[in-house]
């Protein structure tokens, strides 16, 4: 990989965009951050966002996609739903369909107008609750349309992707930023930064990765 380029990291300011930040800081001379504001359940998670890109000194584009939330009614748009992981055979309520694909699209489109090639993003099909658009041949189909419809040379990469919970804490204490990230970033569905409620799906998964590696290292980064 070469040291001169730039790349946009599609950024929410959770734990696993949060992580692929600091991946891309190593990776890159240039990095721009992009959050979509889609009208989501807890607008903190965009104000989180914005104090992290602060607090790093980056640029941080945030678009609008309120269209997405007219058009994905779930748990993730709609006050009243509530979250559940019960899958059965279907979805999880928190899956907001087209939401990765028109994420990744919009961010090559930034990308085009900042001459950037490299797109990260902190989708994972090791942890992923069965969300299509998370999985590896669903990135790797997108890459080539994109640099088809805009006769470019984009790579998106997904340094997550085969890494689960527990993995990615390990990749935040390599990059020096565990507590950064256990402290600063938001992933809790109800809206609550840190460690969140401990209740819902996100924070469990969270908690169950942070647990598993604290105790693969004897506790020493406790």
């Amino acid at each position: 990989m070469e040291k001169n380029n730039r790349a946009v990291v599609v950024f929410s300011g959770g734990q696993d965009s949060t992580t692929c930040l600091f991946w891309a800081m190593k990776q890159f001379d240039h990095v721009e951050l992009v959050t979509f504001d889609y009208q989501q359940r807890h607008h903190a998670e965009i104000e989180i966002a914005k104090e992290i890109a602060n607090e790093q000194g980056l640029t941080h584009h945030v678009l609008d996609m309120a269209l997405l939330n007219q058009l994905a009614p779930n748990a993730l748009t709609r006050n009243e739903i509530e979250v559940s992981n019960e899958t059965g055979e279907d979805l999880p309520n928190t899956f907001v369909p087209g939401r990765n694909l028109l994420f990744l699209s919009f961010a090559a489109i930034l990308a085009k107008q900042i001459d950037a090639k490299h797109i990260v993003t902190g989708v994972c099909e090791t942890d992923f609750s069965g969300y299509p658009d998370c999985r590896d041949v669903f990135v790797k189909s997108l890459n080539v349309t994109l640099n088809l419809s805009m006769d470019d040379q984009f790579v998106i990469h997904t340094p997550l992707m085969w890494l689960d919970k527990a993995a990615t804490w390990e990749l935040a204490d390599q990059l020096h930023v565990l507590e950064y990230i256990r402290e600063r970033t938001l992933t809790c569905y109800n809206g609550i930064k840190g460690s969140g409620c401990g209740e819902c799906p996100a924070c469990q998964l969270r908690q169950r990765g942070l647990d598993k590696y604290l105790q693969s290292t004897d506790g020493v980064n406790k």
